[in-house]
């Protein structure tokens, strides 16, 4: 590969077509999509630590453990029963459970505030204009629209 590079920088013709066309549409096309997706996985990542979901994934891996751990020593029906029945937690367990309890202690309050109605609906009254007049009929303004452009037309200041 580093030979191609370095013949590439030492060619005087200009690359053809086909060559110009992968060395600038591919690095920037895939670029994007990597910037795409990265950002779809930063998105989840941080939905999934705003709703609590670390510590689903957590004790999916504490279960695997334990799971795997049990199986070494009895029948597959006997590690499940084990690992889920709740009365053989491992270390990773406690502190997952203790690190839940701890969460929802600084949990900050939900403050419950009474929502204030008004009942009363604002009047509206639809009123005539006391200065109300009728204009005059005149035709004063036509004579003005009828008017020929000034020959040459005014500079822009």
């Amino acid at each position: 590969m580093n030979d191609w590079c370095a013949k590439a920088r030492n060619r005087t013709e200009p690359p053809s077509a086909e060559v110009r066309k992968i060395d600038l549409g591919g690095p920037v096309r895939y670029s994007r999509v990597v910037f795409v997706r990265l950002g779809h996985i930063f998105l989840m990542l941080a939905l999934l630590a705003a709703t609590g979901g670390h510590w689903s994934v957590l004790q999916t891996v504490a279960w695997t453990n334990m799971l795997a751990h049990n199986l070494r020593t009895s029948s597959i029906e006997a590690a499940l029963i084990k690992t889920f029945d709740g009365k053989n937690p491992c270390g990773l367990c406690k502190q997952i459970s203790a690190g839940k309890q701890s969460e929802k202690k600084t949990a900050f309050p939900t403050l419950v505030k009474k929502l204030e109605f008004v009942s009363a609906r604002p009047v509206f009254v639809f009123t005539a204009p006391t200065d109300f007049r009728f204009l005059p009929e005149s035709t004063s303004i036509l004579p003005e629209l009828a008017l020929q452009p000034p020959v040459p037309p005014p500079r822009a200041a």
